[in-house]
């Protein structure tokens, strides 16, 4: 079920635009003020009918030291750590909710969404920065500039997930994986690109990729989200794409250097596939990439699951 270009022609989709001047030099100063601006990791261990793994209520600082939340379930013996980014609109939700990979014997931390938890999940993490105009969503939250995108705040998070790992009980000295769904995935490779400590990386359908091609290609939210807001603000689009390209992901992801697994429903609507393309295209070395030829957003659910379980055993186990 086609949506958008053939395969062939997706396996050599480049993005049109060119990265901002400057990128490198933006996110370096944002994840160093982020850093430097202090806050602690704290992890209270809660008392939970779950009788195989135990569980902590996480607050570690993000942005601007900004506190976030998360969850962080802790199997007997843990080899290996995944973090987990959520879906938009989605929170950490409750402890049980997410035990998938606790279950497979790693540390587990589940990381809540600033101003998310809405939608399908609930969320415990507040966005305390303001904006000006935007369509309802996030995509065009604070789209005045790069320095007060909304995205660049949640992309700092995940950083400042990964850095807090080496603070939670039995989270010092792992090999740590960065995993997700759409939003998720794409703050998963962000912070694969952004952070070296990431030992390797895996987006199911991530959202953030090719944002100008993403948004021509689809007419399904959030990427209406951008429509809406351009097609109020006439005279914005090349400004407001200019902004966007600060967290586009398919300019950052020539700096990850770990093994990368990347998944494509060939019907996505809601990510289209060059847009995803445009970043797994400019990856070097290139990913591993499952495309789903019959399937949208969902990818390959629950098939994707068991493929990057064996994907984890060998990349952060160093299991065959």
């Amino acid at each position: 079920m086609l949506v958008d270009l053939p395969l062939e022609q997706l396996r050599t989709y480049r993005h049109p635009r060119p990265a901002p001047a400057g990128l490198r030099g933006f996110w370096d100063e944002t994840l160093a003020t982020s850093r430097a601006a202090g806050g602690e990791v704290v992890a209270q261990r809660l008392a939970h009918p779950m009788r195989t793994l135990t569980v902590h209520d996480v607050t570690f600082p993000g942005f601007a030291g900004d506190p976030i939340r998360a969850w962080w379930l802790l199997p007997p013996e843990a080899r290996g750590v995944v973090v987990e980014f959520l879906g938009y609109g989605g929170g950490r939700g409750l402890p049980h909710e997410r035990i998938l990979w606790a279950a497979h014997g790693y540390g587990y931390l589940v990381v809540d969404s600033r101003g998310q938890g809405a939608i399908w999940n609930a969320g415990d993490t507040p966005d305390p920065h303001g904006a000006g105009a935007s369509a309802p969503g996030m995509l065009t939250r604070g789209i005045e500039s790069p320095e007060t995108l909304y995205y660049r705040r949640l992309l700092t998070d995940a950083v400042r997930a990964v850095d807090a790992v080496a603070q939670l009980p039995g989270g010092a000295d792992q090999p740590i994986a960065v995993v997700g769904h759409s939003q998720g995935g794409a703050m998963a490779l962000a912070a694969a690109a952004l952070h070296l400590g990431v030992t390797t990386a895996f987006a199911r359908t991530p959202f953030l990729c090719g944002i100008s091609r993403s948004v021509e290609a689809t007419p399904e939210g959030p990427y209406t989200e951008l429509g809406s807001y351009l097609a109020t603000h006439r005279d914005r689009t090349e400004q407001a794409l200019a902004v966007l390209d600060h967290v586009d992901v398919a300019h950052l992801v020539p700096w990850i250097t770990c093994p990368t697994r990347v998944t494509v429903g060939l019907g996505d609507l809601i990510c289209p596939p060059s847009g995803i393309f445009a970043a797994i295209n400019a990856m070097d070395p290139a990913p591993d990439v499952t495309t789903w030829p019959y399937n949208g957003h969902e990818g390959g659910g629950a098939y994707d699951d068991a493929a990057l379980a064996l994907w984890l055993d060998h990349h952060l186990r160093g299991e065959e």
